[in-house]
């Protein structure tokens, strides 16, 4: 029976490498530019990340490539190192058994590794606008011979000032030219870049009803600016979270958002601009591998991002305009799995949400904050469910011999169990009875004025929350307390650090280093006390051993090996 790729038109050794990567049926973007851009044609294609169009430009220029060919052949243009680098690799993936040479160029990589690569001789490059250009000035790139285009989001190029770029690229190139151009949106400025350089394109535009993926289930949740981190929290507590994105307005809210995560026991890090690019891939690299279960992000930062495996995300900030939110909830939901989004929506922000849904034309329903409650019978179904895990398991000798030592010591099962329960959830943080408002109206009584003393005490905190809206007991900030020495929680031991303020430590290195070079969870460590020189760490009693025993310099923190010993 014929394959569908086949019925493309796509030839057998491109077809067992794409249902080698697990797909048996094209998409629809797949449906419409294959067969075009086969046949030779210029194609404009909406789509956004997620639906599959690198497989729908690639596979054709794979299948047009000119055996033998010195020259480069073809040429895409991505706004941000990371998609680089992902269309770099799923092109080596499509190709296959097919001996195609393909290099990824951007900033922040050796040029001489790019220049030794460009000498050697290669087929396909996929590149950042600014890196090309810098190869194309220095004589190394040449463009003369590229048969195949392909502009990559250009949308997003268009947004973080590359158009001027492309266009310079795009004069680099032969009259005889294929020209692909693939963007979520479509901005005057990139209708009138295809009208310039594009020949009677064949255009697959989604219509409004599809710019948001109908496995994505979207919800929004009614709720206070100063209550925002408490709601998330919760429903982070609540909803089957494997991996999320948090997307925030700023570099620093992302920063303090991530750090009060952490605190609060969440595998949590931030992703913004203020990152250099060591520090971003590492990031990245530990939320693939889920290290790291929550990033919190800017749109920004975000621009390109494409992993796999995203369950939720999460607007703690409604986005200014609906292309942003598309893009944003574009990042779950995909290649057929399910998804969710959850939009924290404030008084303030009503008119936006409106605008996106008569924007997106999709249904968004609305949902309560949870309830401690809610939160507690969450915690003791998850609880139980780990018990379930470990019972199938089996009774080991070992464990057998304790359990005769207990019973020698007159210890009855009933109190064995509820003295285990409490050391196996002695890490899970203290919840607290506030009341949280999500009243979307504010009531008539609040004066202009008050509202003005509010919002400006929060510009001078730059939207950092006071720890009473926290979710958790170790949330309180060491700024609040003063220096002197907090008292720790329950169950946990105090322990002593060597890295600390002047290493440029926060929260969430030391919750990701420990929870990933130790092994524990991150709610397993409690509160994070960060010192000039050193840093004061609470870890669960039954970790603390653990810990001791793996942090005696075997990994490093910002650079500097780590050693932990019991506080003084």
């Amino acid at each position: 029976m014929q394959s569908p790729f086949e019925m493309l038109g796509m030839q057998p050794q491109f077809v067992r490498a794409v249902e080698a990567m697990g797909f048996t049926q094209p998409t629809p973007i797949q449906n419409a530019a294959i067969p075009a851009m086969l046949a030779g044609k210029d194609v404009i294609g909406q789509a956004q990340t997620g639906t599959g169009k690198t497989a729908a430009f690639m596979l054709p220029i794979l299948q047009n490539l000119q055996p033998g060919h010195e020259a480069v052949q073809a040429l895409v243009l991505a706004p941000t190192r990371e998609l680089a680098r992902q269309v770099a690799d799923a092109s080596i993936q499509l190709a296959g058994e097919a001996p195609v040479r393909i290099l990824a160029v951007y900033g922040g990589q050796s040029y001489t590794i790019q220049k030794r690569a460009l000498e050697r001789g290669v087929d396909i490059v996929v590149g950042t606008p600014g890196r090309l250009l810098d190869l194309i000035s220095q004589k190394v790139l040449d463009l003369g011979q590229v048969k195949h285009l392909v502009l990559d989001e250009a949308d997003e190029m268009l947004e973080m000032g590359f158009i001027d770029d492309v266009e310079a690229i795009l004069r680099e190139l032969a009259d005889e030219r294929q020209i692909a151009l693939f963007s979520a949106t479509m901005p005057d400025a990139i209708r009138k870049l295809a009208k310039k350089y594009l020949v009677e394109p064949t255009k697959m535009n989604l219509s409004p009803e599809k710019l948001t993926v109908s496995e994505t289930d979207q919800r929004f949740c009614r709720v206070r600016e100063e209550n925002k981190f408490v709601a998330l929290t919760r429903l982070i507590e609540v909803e089957p979270v494997t991996s999320a994105l948090i997307f925030v307005r700023t570099k620093a809210r992302a920063q303090d958002i991530a750090d009060d995560l952490a605190r609060a026991g969440f595998a949590a890090d931030s992703l913004h601009g203020d990152l250099n690019q060591a520090r971003r891939e590492q990031v990245l690299n530990r939320f693939r591998e889920h290290a790291v279960t929550l990033l919190v992000a800017t749109d920004v930062a975000a621009r390109g991002l494409d992993i796999a495996g995203v369950s939720h995300v999460f607007n703690y900030d409604v986005p200014q305009d609906a292309e942003d939110y598309v893009h944003r909830i574009g990042r779950t939901g995909r290649a057929g799995e399910k998804g969710v989004a959850i939009t924290l929506l404030t008084p303030r922000e009503r008119s936006r949400q409106a605008q996106i849904q008569a924007y997106t034309r999709q249904p968004v329903s609305e949902i309560a904050l949870p309830s401690i409650e809610e939160i507690r019978a969450r915690r003791d179904e998850r609880f139980i469910e780990k018990i379930s895990g470990q019972l199938i398991a089996g009774i080991s000798q070992q464990e057998r011999v304790m359990i005769e030592q207990m019973n020698h010591l007159g210890m009855k099962p009933e109190e064995i169990m509820i003295a285990a329960i409490r050391l196996a959830r002695a890490a899970e943080g203290q919840l607290k009875a506030e009341t949280v408002s999500n009243e979307i109206h504010e009531p008539k009584h609040v004066r202009l004025e008050e509202r003005r003393q509010v919002t400006n005490k929060r510009s001078r905190k730059e939207d950092r929350f006071p720890s009473a809206d926290r979710a958790m007991d170790h949330s309180n900030r060491p700024s609040e307390r003063g220096r002197h020495e907090p008292a720790h929680e329950a169950g946990m031991v105090r322990l002593w650090m060597n890295v600390g303020q002047t290493a440029g430590l926060r929260p969430s290195d030391v919750v990701g280093a420990i929870a990933t070079e130790v092994g524990i969870p991150g709610r397993a460590i409690g509160e994070i006390d960060i010192r000039d020189d050193y840093t004061l760490v609470d870890v669960a009693e039954q970790h603390a051993n653990r810990v001791l025993r793996e942090t005696t310099g075997k990994y490093k923190m910002r650079g500097r090996p780590v050693h932990m010993r019991l506080a003084d």
